[in-house]
């Protein structure tokens, strides 16, 4: 068995709506059934008991080992903590080639997983040993590294539930929420819209307690110190006891809490000055550790914290003591187990030492060890809900902190007696503000009750109404996509957003491109949702880029699928039949919002059946008003848009607008069909958008199909007296339908200039010529700049095959190079003619028709300029 290649599909895809890795896989004839492989199943289950069911109940076909590589690959994720369900294994046309796909929730982990599955098979089938819980450690140290953290993931999590789009934008914690103009971020717990002045304000525990003092808010008397001495010098002055801790530390490492004596102050100096820049000196405030957790202007969690500790038995030393409560499996070596391991550091010996105890002592039975004097959860403490206890005056001195500091989300640190009372007066005090603080004591605190904290800061980002995100229109199909997708964006512009777009020829934000080529991948997608300015999205969804990735975008609100056509590279990825590309193009379809909409040409059956498929409404549009669906979804009282004669109708019901097919320049008065289809579609997606009438009529009117703004979209120039169509026709139904518009022109001759895409079947290269060879008088056939795969002449000969039963083309010529190719059918156009040029590369050859028209009319204004008089003048 090999595995030939594999894909991350991050989007929503051809299988399912999950992340998933596909894997192509190469399996001998005798591993395509593995009930023939004497033993394999027993060895397979016996290296991992855990794998499952390889053939489900009443299946009577066979099992592959493809099927047991997904299989191990999904329950070696699952049993390393990934939450994953979904597996799949097809089989391809190609004997013995089979799809693989399979859920992941970090790309990383799945591939590995993959990985070590296709070892597990591979030692079950040649009877060699394979390591599951080394294979299994692996992955879940991988996990924990890659995955979001605790207070990052229940942030998120709260996003999800919301249904607000988000990002992850790094490997760490910096994660966007919302697309456009309505993105926010976070890392961590920290906000977007907290300053990093506030963040440095946080960091400096000095300035703080100024800051805090000056605002009325309850501080510890203290002052920093230069040297060990000083610091003795201010735990004289300030009284015994003192804390001596770093000024810009963080975990509470380095801190020392309640100690008197000289020595004491100096050994805790001694600690301090490894973890900050500086060192605080502080009074010593008794009571318990109490952290409350400001969202905005709202208290919303309050946890009292203990510090690390074990009770004797009289029988087992506190080492061993320490031993047994680390093997609470809620206690892990990080921040992703919501507690952690009590650590027999330096730090923890010498509190044992001040209570007169070593590692290896045997405390009474009952007696309570404390083995550090600060209360962090990241050095093994404990955490005790205590929210609802908070008495409202302690609550608003912990809001008034983290207003004064400017952080919207706070970890406000007090030390008081209880938080039932008033701080004032029981002498408690805020010892300290941390920006990003951890979430975790009060997702799921040691005691007591979680506390909904991602949800409070979701909330304080986002409006109960808001879910972040901006109209998005996802355009797929086989031919005018482009064109649709150009109109719905002009139109949405027109209703006053800045538009971010994606299409074949680049990305634009508004009427600016920033990034050249085809873009109509989820790459492109994705990065337009990136950017802070936009309020529109509008995307080609090409049939390569959903099954390279997935989409860019978890759902849209209007899809738009233009038509299913022949030619549109089949015989590629496993994609042989029309049916199979409908299946493709029908994931945008599946991915509308319930509130959402699909606009479906009526008259391709391929693409009226996705409507069962759409988990939103509807709207149909096709050129023939009598359709059964058109009239069916209109007696229905369900939207639709089809041609009346002269003028396209969207209706519903009774109700009706009508715009003339004049009053829509892209239609050429109605003379060309599939603009008129295009414009269709752009019309059903923007009424599915709620645009007003009034702005799609001016929309319609203004939009423009030149070279410059709709480039190879059956551009239009004049040269001579003839009339030149400059198109990105590329496969049989695009030709088909520009014969089509092309004959209902006037021409006293008609030439053509086309070329072959060299990865297209060649039934498809030779249909091409098959359809010009009846409608053209003269053809001109080039070689692409790029044959793609194929051999120099190679695509010529196929087109030369087309053009065998040609009814009117008998003047055929050969060229080599596309410029050259459109300078010869140009050189002989005259007066009535009618040229239609097929471009390959798009922008250039546009570029050299307009060189040549302009050299042209340069040379005749130059011959009309009477004798010796320059053009100049």
């Amino acid at each position: 068995m090999e595995v030939s290649r594999i894909r991350a599909l991050r989007g929503p895809n051809l299988w399912s709506r999950r992340t998933a890795l596909e894997a192509i896989v190469s399996c001998t004839e005798a591993e395509r059934a593995i009930a023939g492989i004497p033993g394999f199943e027993a060895r397979l289950r016996a290296r991992f008991p855990a794998i499952g069911l390889l053939q489900p109940a009443g299946q009577e076909r066979s099992v592959s080992m493809a099927r047991a590589l997904g299989l191990a690959t999904l329950g070696l994720q699952s049993q390393a903590g990934c939450p994953v369900t979904f597996v799949r294994t097809v089989p391809t046309l190609d004997a013995g080639i089979y799809q693989v796909v399979v859920e992941y929730t970090e790309e990383e982990v799945g591939r590995l997983a993959l990985k070590f599955a296709l070892e597990l098979c591979q030692a079950a089938e040649q009877d060699t040993p394979f390591d599951l819980e080394a294979a299994l450690a692996k992955l879940r140290d991988l996990d924990e590294d890659v995955r979001i953290g605790p207070s990052t993931g229940a942030i998120v999590q709260a996003a999800v539930q919301r249904g607000i789009p988000y990002r992850r934008l790094t490997q760490g914690s910096l994660i966007q929420f919302g697309w456009g103009k309505k993105q926010r971020r976070i890392q961590a717990a920290e906000m977007d819209r907290s300053s990093a002045i506030a963040e440095s304000i946080a960091q400096d525990k000095e300035l703080t307690k100024t800051l805090l003092h000056a605002a009325g808010v309850p501080v510890p008397e203290g002052r920093p110190v230069e040297d060990a001495e000083d610091a003795w010098a201010a735990a004289q002055e300030i009284g015994a006891p003192v804390v001596v801790k770093p000024r810009d530390g963080n975990q509470g490492k380095g801190v020392a809490v309640n100690i008197s004596t000289r020595e004491q102050v100096l050994a805790a100096y001694a600690v301090a000055e490894k973890y900050g820049s500086a060192v605080l000196v502080e009074r010593y405030i008794p009571g318990h550790d109490f952290r409350l957790l400001v969202v905005g202007n709202n208290l919303v969690a309050a946890s009292r914290r203990d510090p690390p500790q074990v009770f004797g038995d009289a029988v087992h030393t506190i080492r061993e003591l320490v031993e047994e409560v680390n093997k609470d499996p809620r206690r892990g070596e990080g921040h992703a187990t919501s507690l952690t391991k009590i650590r027999l550091d330096d730090i923890a010996i010498a509190t044992l030492a001040k209570a007169g105890y070593t590692p290896d002592s045997v405390p009474p039975k009952g007696a309570l060890v404390i083995l550090r004097n600060n209360a962090n959860l990241s050095t093994g403490g404990t955490a005790t809900d205590v929210t609802d206890e908070v008495h409202p005056e302690f609550a608003a001195h912990a809001i008034a902190a983290a207003r004064t500091v400017g952080l919207d989300i706070c970890g406000v640190d007090v030390v008081a007696g209880t938080v039932i009372k008033p701080l004032e007066s029981q002498g408690g005090a805020i010892v300290e503000v941390n920006a990003a603080p951890g979430l975790r004591m009060h997702l799921a605190p040691s005691y007591g009750k979680p506390r909904a904290v991602g949800e409070a800061v979701i909330a304080d980002m986002f409006a109960p109404e808001d879910d972040g995100r901006i109209p998005l229109v996802a355009v797929a199909g086989t031919n005018g996509k482009t064109t649709t997708v150009r109109l719905i964006a002009h139109l949405q512009g027109v209703n006053g957003h800045l538009v971010g777009m994606t299409n074949s020829d680049g990305v634009y934000i508004g009427q600016q491109r920033i990034d050249v080529g085809d873009c109509s991948g989820p790459r492109s997608a994705r990065n337009v949702l990136l950017h802070p300015d936009v309020d529109a999205a509008v995307f080609e969804t090409a049939r390569g880029g959903i099954l390279r990735e997935g989409l860019g975008f978890d759902r849209c609100d209007v899809a738009v699928v233009t038509n299913i056509g022949m030619g549109d590279h089949l015989g590629l990825n496993f994609i042989s039949t029309v049916e199979d590309l409908a299946v493709v193009k029908r994931v945008i379809v599946e991915n509308v919002a319930p509130t959402g909409t699909a606009v479906l040409n009526a008259t391709d059956p391929n693409v009226a059946n996705m409507a069962d498929s759409c988990p939103g409404s509807v709207i149909f549009f096709s050129s023939d008003r009598q359709h059964t669906l058109i009239t069916t979804q209109r007696a229905k009282n369900q939207r639709v848009v089809y041609r009346d004669g002269q003028a396209i109708v969207a209706a519903r019901g009774a109700e009706e607008q009508r715009i003339a097919l004049a009053d829509i320049p892209l239609t050429y008065d109605g003379a060309i069909d599939f603009q008129v289809e295009n414009a269709m579609a752009a019309i059903a997606a923007a009424w599915a958008l709620g645009l007003d009438w009034q702005v799609i009529r001016r929309g319609l009117a203004s939009f423009v199909n030149d070279a410059q703004t709709a480039p190879g979209r059956f551009n239009r120039f004049e040269f001579r007296g003839a009339t030149i169509f400059a198109d990105y026709g590329h496969n049989p139904d695009a030709i088909q339908a520009l014969v089509r518009a092309i004959e209902r022109m006037p021409a006293k001759r008609r030439s053509v200039v086309i070329s072959g895409a060299g990865d297209r079947r060649d039934v498809d290269i030779r249909r091409q010529t098959e359809i010009l060879g009846t409608a053209f008088d003269q053809v001109v056939l080039y070689e692409d700049q790029c044959q793609r795969g194929r051999e120099d002449g190679a695509v010529l000969a196929l087109l030369r095959e087309g053009l065998a039963g040609a009814t009117r083309a008998q003047d055929v010529r050969e060229i080599r190079g596309e410029f050259l190719a459109i300078d010869t059918a140009m050189d002989e156009l005259g007066a009535g003619d009618l040229c239609l040029i097929l471009v390959d590369q798009v922008e250039e050859a546009l570029a050299h028709i307009e060189q040549r028209i302009a050299a042209d009319c340069a040379i005749n204004a130059a011959m009309r300029q009477p004798a010796g008089q320059s053009i100049a003048h």
